[in-house]
């Protein structure tokens, strides 16, 4: 698994809600995981970036991401009042900060401490299937206009951290804005801030409190945190929960400043997976993974590792499969490659990428296999299109199922939904 650097800056203490944040044990108010604590490392660790807002014409997030995506172009400065004083705010990219804050004073940050891999999501989104974070900077300025001539006086750089996380056993979300000023000087430095949370989508907002903060000290952490609910709860419903928050800048003697933080469109909220009855909340771009053990299924392990190294996709975040629940495609994959399969006395006809995914033979391509696979005639093959064949123990390849099926109901990985398949030993 990929390793994260400690953080520089997120000096996290021990404490019970420092550790809610990773093992899924509840704080007040809070959401909780179905995982344990295992388990919910382990997912912790294997990390995508991807950014909140959808292109276009798509329902799904984009890899590019840019100040444009984030926030308003430019500056965005109120007009001057009748003393000539007035105030600006600026998105701008986190890679132009000269550095991040550091020390143990913030280690008592927030309502629930964001992981340290919450550090790395600088401009972007890092998730996993129940958690997401994205870290922006806002800069604030102060300014008199005298006789025409405008000049600056007060600065401050802040940073700003999404941190939005959920559960897969509950329809409850929460987005926490954690806020510091990391430089500045002059007047903006005798400003406060204060937050609203706000929602879209299929979700309402339950609470939300974030009320009015100084800018100094620097790199003195305050904390916003508004829980939302998904009115997706009924009986095969599903929908997005977008929030946000309006981060509101006043200051004695200047007119004041709204920063419009993005819209964290992360969560998909549901009560349609299979074999559960409860609704749920996940990050569905996240690509949760099925795991086989070499250990406990060694021919399956074999034909997937292979299958994978010869180009089929499934094993990384770039190139996952894709989950179809769909009968007949299920079926014309299962036909396709295993149809004509040898009858062998307890075997039973493998084919990688897996019927349930959008990746099998209906979608094209041909069949390969490897040697010792029981398949005379089919040829070996390289690339990403098309399935692997394979002969293995009837009993392994029911494993297979039951894996599966379990991970698609404990993930909510519903229809389109991307899935990665991992050997372990």
């Amino acid at each position: 698994m990929q390793q994260y650097r400690r953080g520089r800056w997120f000096a996290i203490a021990a404490t019970a809600t420092a550790c809610a944040a990773i093992t899924g044990a509840a704080p007040p108010g809070a959401v909780t995981d179905s995982q344990d604590s295992n388990s919910r490392a382990a997912v912790v660790s294997e990390l995508t970036p991807l950014v909140p807002e959808a292109t276009p014409g798509s329902d799904k997030p984009t890899r590019e991401t840019s100040a444009s995506q984030l926030s308003v172009t430019g500056e965005v400065c109120t007009a001057p009042d009748e003393n000539g004083r007035g105030s600006c705010i600026e998105y701008k990219n986190p890679d132009t900060i000269p550095g991040l804050p550091s020390g143990e004073a913030n280690s008592k940050l927030a309502a629930v401490a964001p992981p340290q891999w919450c550090e790395d999501a600088q401009g972007v989104v890092y998730a996993t299937r129940t958690q997401a974070c994205r870290i922006d900077s806002v800069y604030y300025e102060t300014y008199v206009v005298r006789n025409g001539v405008r000049s600056t006086t007060g600065e401050a750089n802040l940073l700003l951290i999404n941190y939005s996380y959920g559960s897969t056993s509950d329809s409850r979300i929460a987005h926490q804005l954690d806020v510091t000023a990391f430089s500045g000087w002059g007047d903006a430095l005798k400003g406060s801030y204060s937050g609203n949370a706000r929602v879209g989508a299929s979700c309402t907002k339950e609470s939300g409190s974030f009320p009015a903060k100084p800018i100094q000290p620097l790199s003195q952490w305050h904390t916003g945190e508004a829980f939302f609910d998904s009115t997706a709860t009924a009986a095969g419903a599903k929908g997005d929960c977008y929030t946000g928050w309006n981060l509101t800048f006043t200051n004695p003697g200047y007119t004041s400043s709204t920063y419009v933080v993005p819209v964290f469109a992360q969560f998909r909220c549901d009560n349609n997976t299979a074999g559960r009855t409860d609704p749920g909340c996940v990050v569905d771009w996240y690509a949760s993974a099925v795991y086989y053990s070499q250990a406990t299924n060694p021919q399956l392990a074999s034909h997937v590792s292979r299958a994978q190294a010869s180009g089929l996709p499934g094993a990384t975040f770039e190139a996952p499969l894709t989950r179809t629940t769909d009968p007949a495609v299920n079926q014309a994959n299962r036909d396709l490659a295993c149809g004509d399969a040898p009858s062998v006395t307890g075997k039973s006809c493998d084919e990688y990428p897996v019927a349930s995914s959008k990746q099998g033979l209906s979608a094209g391509g041909t069949r390969r296999t490897f040697d010792g696979c029981g398949f005379p005639g089919i040829p070996a093959g390289q690339g990403p299109t098309g399935v692997s064949v394979c002969m293995i123990t009837a009993t392994e390849n029911s494993s297979q199922g039951g894996l599966h099926s379990a991970m698609y109901r404990s993930e909510r990985v519903l229809q389109d939904d991307p899935f990665r398949v991992i050997v372990i030993p």
